[in-house]
């Protein structure tokens, strides 16, 4: 009976290590965004000692390097819908005349910034934990606090305010290439008129607004996430991976999160405006 209870007893003890463990991680996001966008503010206030090329360097290699994985990805996928989407309205009605509005609607809301966000999740998480958790693993992070230097100043909010900007515009011009290729496959594919296909006028302002938040809250939690596992990488290279998977997912989950969120709270303000 005592050879039971202790079984059991070390069973709960080893599940409930495990769920802390889990916790950890997320708690530490939660700190580390808290931090990062109280120091971002400070920067934006001009009330920082860092330079500003840093950020347009992150820029650089989160917005000018992704732009082609964005828009292959993104025309890819607008392709692939299109072409389903009219093979069964022709199947069902035969009328594919609002396959271009209501498709725009819905690239301008919902997948234009989705689908980038769900792209840089991959790109810029991964490449951010790698870097940070590389960092971290050779103390280099020791060595900039030893030096009287935040890293969270000097490594996140950089990294945060590029990402921010990347994701916007990225996911316009995702959007667009993801419309126009939808376009063309609808043409070539279907016989459908561009002129009835390329007709933006379901779109209203709302749509645009919906967008621009869900690309931008986007933009604020991949880096943060990514930030928070690679600066909780332990050991060697083998914990470097481990903080480049878990941004990966982490990131993707948070995007899958916030559109769901931001989604429903549209709905619940606009209705059938949306």
């Amino acid at each position: 009976m005592n050879a039971l209870l202790d079984a059991l007893l070390n069973a709960l003890a080893r599940l409930g290590a495990r769920a802390l463990a889990a916790l950890a991680l997320p708690v530490a996001a939660w700190r580390l965004g808290g931090e990062t966008i109280a120091a971002a503010l400070r920067r934006l206030r001009g009330r920082s000692r860092h330079r500003r090329g840093d950020v347009v360097r992150e820029l650089y290699a989160q917005g000018n390097r992704s732009v082609g994985f964005v828009a292959l990805t993104l025309g890819f996928l607008g392709m692939v819908m299109t072409y389903q989407a009219c093979l069964q309205l022709l199947r069902i009605t035969g009328d594919t005349s609002q396959v271009g509005p209501q498709f725009l609607r819905l690239v301008v809301s919902d997948l234009g910034a989705t689908l980038t966000g769900m792209m840089l999740a991959t790109r810029v998480g991964a490449g951010i934990a790698a870097e940070l958790g590389a960092m971290k693993v050779t103390d280099q992070l020791d060595a900039l606090r030893m030096s009287g230097v935040s890293p969270v100043e000097y490594l996140v909010v950089p990294r945060l305010l590029a990402s921010v900007l990347a994701t916007l515009a990225l996911s316009v011009f995702g959007a667009a290439a993801m419309f126009a290729a939808a376009g063309l496959t609808a043409k070539f594919s279907f016989g459908v008129n561009p002129v009835v296909f390329f007709d933006p006028s379901q779109v209203t302002g709302a749509h645009l607004v919906v967008g621009a938040l869900k690309a931008a809250s986007y933009g604020v939690v991949i880096p943060i996430i990514a930030a928070a596992c690679g600066m909780s990488a332990r050991g060697s290279s083998e914990g470097v991976g481990w903080a480049t998977t878990a941004a990966v997912i982490g990131g993707s989950f948070a995007v899958l999160a916030l559109d769901f969120a931001w989604s429903a709270l549209a709905y619940l303000v606009l209705g059938g405006r949306l």
